[in-house]
């Protein structure tokens, strides 16, 4: 699988990157799905503090634990889970931060995090408090790199004009194009994308239009729409699933692709569609046929 560099770090993604918070809750199953993301040439794992009440880093962290050396991993950081357990709170603070790093590196069973992202973020922050952390744990070698994790442009403005940060995760897909105004931000900056959402829910599979069907609206497109669209989408010359991660890869300004799996299957359906070509004219007409909606929120 080929590899990307993330941002100005060192790090070199692989195209898709693995997103751990739908793994199964049992340690033996994760482990055949991580396992097949290795052999396959996924070297980036993402995960957050918030999955699972943190079970899910340990999961993670298991799994991994023979292969750290080879492997990017990635978690967040940010939202505070309460004392109950049942909720949590947004907690930006230099101290929640750096007690909360170390809670992680416990749960991943390393000395080191990848790359850190910030959880969400808001214009209240204190934005300077949240940069100074992380580059003292950078300093200290807790973390090689950071980034935030955010749909908020206002947010994601002004935490690139001020940091570091490497790389910029964000729902980015054929469905959900808002992102594509903030790209040239992100390139300004030599921030990577890290898109999310990149099948849209399931909509952008094989299973597209059955979904559609059952989902009503997505976003901006209502229920008859979404399959129109869905419809005229399955009839290019192209699986639908591979016209989807390939509208994403062909930005340049695109690190990874975290791409979730429940089961093998899912995975391995996911990196045929990653290795079938798709040709540049099919893309365009893809782009024609879907919308390309702006966010109208945290824009200032």
């Amino acid at each position: 699988m080929k590899k990307r560099q993330l941002g100005k770090s060192d790090l070199f993604v692989s195209e898709i990157g693995f997103g751990c918070m739908s793994l199964p809750t049992n340690q033996k199953d994760a482990d055949k799905i991580l396992q097949v993301a290795l052999d396959h040439g996924i070297n980036y794992f993402d995960t957050a503090d918030l999955y699972n009440h943190g079970e899910n880093e340990k999961i993670v962290g298991n799994a991994l634990k023979s292969n750290r050396e080879q492997v990017i991993l990635a978690t967040k950081v940010g939202n505070r889970m309460n004392n109950s357990g049942d909720g949590w709170s947004w907690d930006p603070s230099k101290k929640w931060i750096t007690t909360a790093v170390h809670e992680s590196l416990k749960r991943l069973q390393t000395d080191y995090i990848d790359v850190y992202q910030l959880h969400g973020g808001t214009m209240e922050d204190d934005t300077d408090e949240v940069i100074d952390t992380m580059e003292s744990l950078k300093k200290e070698g807790v973390i090689r790199a950071y980034g935030i994790s955010s749909i908020r442009p206002n947010v994601i403005n002004r935490f690139l004009a001020k940091s570091n940060a490497v790389s910029v995760m964000m729902q980015y897909s054929l469905l959900d194009r808002r992102p594509e105004e903030w790209l040239p931000l992100l390139e300004e900056h030599q921030v990577s994308l890290l898109s999310r959402g990149t099948l849209a829910k399931g909509l952008l599979t094989a299973e597209g239009l059955i979904r559609a069907n059952n989902t009503g609206e997505y976003l901006t497109y209502s229920k008859e729409e979404l399959l129109k669209t869905n419809e005229q989408l399955h009839a290019l010359d192209a699986p639908i699933t591979a016209l989807a991660l390939h509208h994403v890869l062909e930005r340049k300004t695109t690190g990874s692709m975290i791409i979730g799996a429940s089961s093998t299957e899912q995975l391995i359906e996911t990196i045929e569609a990653y290795n079938t070509d798709v040709s540049e004219e099919v893309l365009l007409k893809a782009r024609e046929i879907t919308k390309q909606d702006m966010y109208t929120e945290h824009r200032a």
